[in-house]
Formats: C-alpha cells, sequence, structure tokens
C-alpha cells in the first residue's frame, strides 16, 4: 500500500520541476526579446516649431537694432529775469509755437521800473515839443528882425542914390549927402549883424533840439528795454515744436537763468542700439527702414558712436521720409539696417543659435516630413531673418529652425501633427 503512494508524489515533483523550468525558460526569453527591441524615438510637435528650407539665390544682409525717436533740436527755455511764477498755461506733450506762452512770471520791481522809464519818456517828450515851440518862436522873431534890418540897409542904399543926383543937380548940399551914406553904411552893418545873429540863433536852435532828440532817445531806448523785461516774463517757446518737461511749480520763486521749460524741435532722427558683433558691418551711409509700429519711414546712418556700452553700439539715423501720424520724441522703434547684397549663395532661415562662421549641429526633416536628425552645418554670414549656408546642407533641405531643448543630445527624433 506504501509502495503506490510514493511513486504518485515522486511523478507531482517532477511536474512541479518541469513547470519551474518552461516559466524560468519563457521569462528569460521574454527578457531577451525585450532588450533587442529598440528604444521609442522622442517626438516633437510639428505644428509647434518653425522650419525654414534652403535656397540657392541673392541674399540680402541686414542688422536689425531697437531704439527711439530723438528731436534734432532740443531747447532749454529759462528764466530772463528774478521772479515769481504766477501760471503755468501749458503742459508737458502739448505742441508750442514760438509765440506760445509756457510760463507766467511777475516781478514787482521790473514792473515799476518799466511804469517809470514810460512816464519819463513821456515828460521828455513833452520838454521836447514845449522846446521845440519856444525855439521856432525865437527863431521867427530874429528872422523878422534880420527882414526889418535887411530892408532899412536897401532903403537906405536908395535914398544914398536919390541924394547923389539931388547933390549932383546942386538940390541938396553936400552935408546931406554924407549923412545919408554915413546912415547907409551903419544900416549894412546893423544888417550883416542881423543876419549873422540869426545863423548863431538857428544853429543854436538846432543844437538844442539834437540834445533834446538824443534825451527823448534815450528814455525811449530804456522804456523800450523795461517793456520788453516786462514782456519777457511771459515766457514764450520760441520754436515749433513739443513741449516736453515743465520742472517747475506755481508760487516757486526762480532766479534769472532757471531752466523752466524743456521744448523739443518737430525734426526728429532715429536713434539705435544694436549688438556689437554686428555693429562692425555698419558704415555711415547704410540705408535704413525705421518701423515706427505705424508705418515704415526710410533713413540712413548719418554717425555711429566710437565706442559700445553695455555690448550695444548707438547709430544715429537721418530720417528720408515723412513720419506717421503720431510719431513723437521718445517713440519707441525698431530699425533695419542694409549691409550687403550676396549675389548667389546657399541661405536658409536663421536658427536662434545661430553665429556667423560658426559650425553647429541642426535637425534635418527627413522621411517625408515624419522624422528629423542631427546633422553638423557650417553657416557663414547672417542675416536678420537668414543666414548663409557654406557646408552641410543642399538646396530643398528643410531644417528646423524653433529651439528644441527639450532634444539636446538625441540625434533622432520623430515628428507628430
Amino acid at each position: 500500500m506504501d509502495m503506490p503512494r510514493a511513486g504518485q508524489l515522486e511523478k507531482r515533483r517532477r511536474r512541479r520541476m518541469i513547470l519551474l523550468a518552461v516559466v524560468a525558460v519563457f521569462t528569460t526569453g521574454v527578457s531577451v526579446g525585450i532588450a533587442w527591441i529598440p528604444p521609442a524615438l522622442p517626438s516633437l510637435d510639428r505644428d509647434s516649431l518653425f522650419m525654414g528650407k534652403v535656397e540657392r539665390g541673392p541674399m540680402l544682409r541686414e542688422v536689425r537694432g531697437s531704439g527711439q525717436l530723438i528731436p534734432v533740436d532740443i531747447r532749454w527755455i529759462s528764466a530772463p529775469l528774478e521772479g515769481r511764477i504766477e501760471n503755468i498755461p501749458a503742459l508737458p506733450g502739448v505742441e508750442v509755437t514760438p509765440d506760445t506762452v509756457l510760463v507766467e512770471l511777475s516781478n514787482p520791481e521790473i514792473e515799476q521800473s518799466a511804469f517809470e522809464a514810460e512816464s519819463n519818456l513821456h515828460a521828455a517828450q513833452a520838454d521836447f515839443e514845449n522846446l521845440r515851440a519856444q525855439l521856432s518862436s525865437a527863431l521867427l522873431n530874429q528872422q523878422a528882425q534880420m527882414a526889418t534890418a535887411e530892408s532899412q540897409a536897401e532903403q537906405a542904399k536908395l535914398q544914398v542914390e536919390a541924394d547923389q543926383k539931388l547933390f549932383a543937380e546942386q538940390i541938396i548940399p553936400e552935408l546931406t549927402l554924407k549923412l545919408s551914406r554915413l546912415r547907409a553904411g551903419q544900416l549894412d552893418k546893423q544888417n550883416s549883424i542881423e543876419k549873422e545873429r540869426f545863423e548863431k540863433t538857428e544853429s543854436s536852435s538846432r543844437a538844442q533840439i539834437a540834445a533834446q532828440e538824443a534825451r527823448v532817445g534815450q528814455l525811449q531806448d530804456l522804456y523800450e528795454l523795461r517793456r520788453r523785461q516786462v514782456e519777457s516774463l511771459k515766457v514764450r517757446a520760441g520754436i515749433h515744436g513739443v513741449l516736453l518737461e515743465l520742472p517747475v511749480q506755481v508760487g516757486q520763486r526762480v532766479p534769472a537763468g532757471t531752466n523752466l521749460a524743456q521744448v523739443a524741435g518737430p525734426k526728429l532722427f532715429a536713434e539705435l542700439r544694436i549688438q556689437e558683433t554686428l555693429a562692425k558691418d555698419v558704415t555711415v551711409g547704410r540705408k535704413v527702414s525705421i518701423d515706427t509700429r505705424n508705418g515704415l519711414v526710410p533713413g540712413h546712418v548719418v554717425r555711429l558712436a566710437p565706442s559700445s556700452q553695455e555690448g550695444q553700439v548707438t547709430a544715429d539715423v537721418a530720417l528720408d521720409g515723412p513720419l506717421p501720424l503720431g510719431a513723437r520724441p521718445s517713440l519707441q522703434i525698431e530699425g533695419t539696417i542694409e549691409i550687403e547684397r550676396l549675389a548667389d549663395v546657399l541661405s536658409v532661415g536663421r536658427p536662434s543659435f545661430a553665429q556667423q562662421g560658426g559650425a553647429v549641429e541642426v535637425l534635418k526633416v527627413i522621411n517625408g516630413g515624419k522624422e528629423a536628425i542631427r546633422v553638423p552645418v557650417r553657416f557663414g554670414k547672417v542675416s536678420v531673418s537668414t543666414v548663409q549656408v557654406l557646408s552641410g546642407l543642399a538646396v530643398g533641405d528643410e531644417i528646423i529652425l524653433s529651439d528644441t531643448n527639450s532634444v539636446d543630445g538625441v540625434d533622432h527624433v520623430r515628428l507628430i501633427h
């Protein structure tokens, strides 16, 4: 009875061992099979990527910079005299003309001086008119006396001629003739004296009038000076343009020469900041297109800063066309500077990591746009949106331009839609 039971136990043990061996073999085979399966490719969403296709033909090299519009003429308007600010009729940002009043000052001393100067001028003008009337009357009296003396002298001469005829006819004695001649001589001398006196009186009158005219002229100039000083208390812009700053307040007392306002003229130029690595190809005279966000304005480079600041070089651009509406000082702008035109080169859209003359690896699209592989490429000259291809790509090749940091170090990726 014990023998059959021992045989069954042996059979069960043998089956268990066979089952365990089969499981071990299966597990080993599955593990080996999994090890031989290639890993899944990392993927990128094609719709979120920027692509570029290699082309052959001309390539325009450009450099881009940002900046702002700067007035050609900026003036600080200063206080002509000491005074107290009574009114500020204009505010920063308004357009002004040469006669626009920016600040109104008050100065009682200047106003009092102007009033006194005007009073003195009116008094001097009245004195002048009075003097001229007096001298004119005196001159007329002297002229009348001279005319009387001249008439008496002529009468005496006629009397001498008559007495000579009468004496020749022995009608009158010789004494009467001598007396007549004596009287004629005296009247002739008197006439000469009156003429000389009239000439001296006339000369004296002219001198007195000239002196009084000079005094009136001096007082007139003084009054005009005081009047202009009072008028200058209304500080005006002086030019056409835009009011930029008014660093004063009503009630403030300011000495002469204090800056009251800053006015920018209507003519503007563009100031661009260019990366130092790209600015070496920019020269004076290069064509520029200025984007004001409301239109494009042509221009040309007129000055380059001799040194860089914070890795950027400043370029001044003269504007060759009219500015669009809304263009004002300090308006933020973008500028594109044309450097050169390459005639027949391979070019592609510029990846964000492309550097002039640099050797990099890019992801080239293959398999009908389903995959991309990493290939070495050497770039040549760069522009704002394009770059020259020296080696590694051919016409028609398509590459990924976007930043692909998520697959750095991966040589093969899958593109999904």
